[in-house]
């Protein structure tokens, strides 16, 4: 399971997400070249992106082709991505197992 969590630079968490995603095939599977940000999270490890590349990230969520992540994941993602854009000194944290 992947968590998500958007914490300040000192480690602070400002915000988490209610709903994990399942690492599957589908996700691992993902073309790294279309979807450059989600191609390169790791089942069981972190994956830390800073708001410039969160930017990014939040223009492959829409793409994503059905069934990679669930609908709640999916909004969480967008509304958490959303929140490092508007702060200062924020990252979105994916938390692998």
């Amino acid at each position: 399971m992947i968590n998500l969590q958007v914490r300040s630079e000192a480690g602070t968490i400002k915000a988490r997400a209610e709903h994990g995603v399942v690492w599957g095939s589908e996700l691992a599977d993902l073309d790294q070249s279309a979807f450059p940000m989600l191609g390169h999270l790791s089942p069981d490890a972190d994956t830390v992106f800073n708001s410039r590349q969160v930017a990014t990230l939040l223009k492959e969520v829409p793409r994503l082709p059905p069934g990679v992540v669930t609908e709640e994941f999916a909004r969480e993602l967008l509304d958490l991505g959303q929140k490092v854009l508007d702060g200062q000194h924020l990252h979105l944290w994916f938390l692998g197992d």
